[in-house]
């Protein structure tokens, strides 16, 4: 039985990620922040004798690191997720049938 072949191959999909990569990139004038900062400036402005209740436990040393360790976490999450769907899917393609029943 022959398998219908998507109009859009695999490269066209490279293609494609690869555009939603660069295109904010190019057209989306500005700095790239967090939203920590945006909050931060947000209260101060609407009320500037504002004090934090509490400090930061760990604050990494440069802007680096702590990018490094966002996107260490974002690969672990991404990583476990992968695992329980692939588990789940492996569990479901695998299961007992009637004649492996003794």
């Amino acid at each position: 039985m022959k398998q219908n072949t998507p109009k859009l191959g695999n490269w066209g999909l490279v293609f494609m990620v690869g555009a939603l990569i660069v295109a904010p990139i190019i057209f989306v004038k500005g700095e790239f922040g967090g939203a920590d900062g945006e909050a931060q400036e947000a209260i101060t402005e609407i009320e500037p004798q504002y004090q934090p209740w509490f400090n930061p436990v760990f604050e990494p040393p440069s802007g680096e690191i702590e990018s490094l360790l966002f996107v260490s976490q974002a690969a672990l999450g991404a990583g476990l997720m992968g695992y329980v769907i692939g588990l789940y899917k492996g569990r479901t393609q695998t299961k007992p049938s009637d004649s492996d029943k003794p």
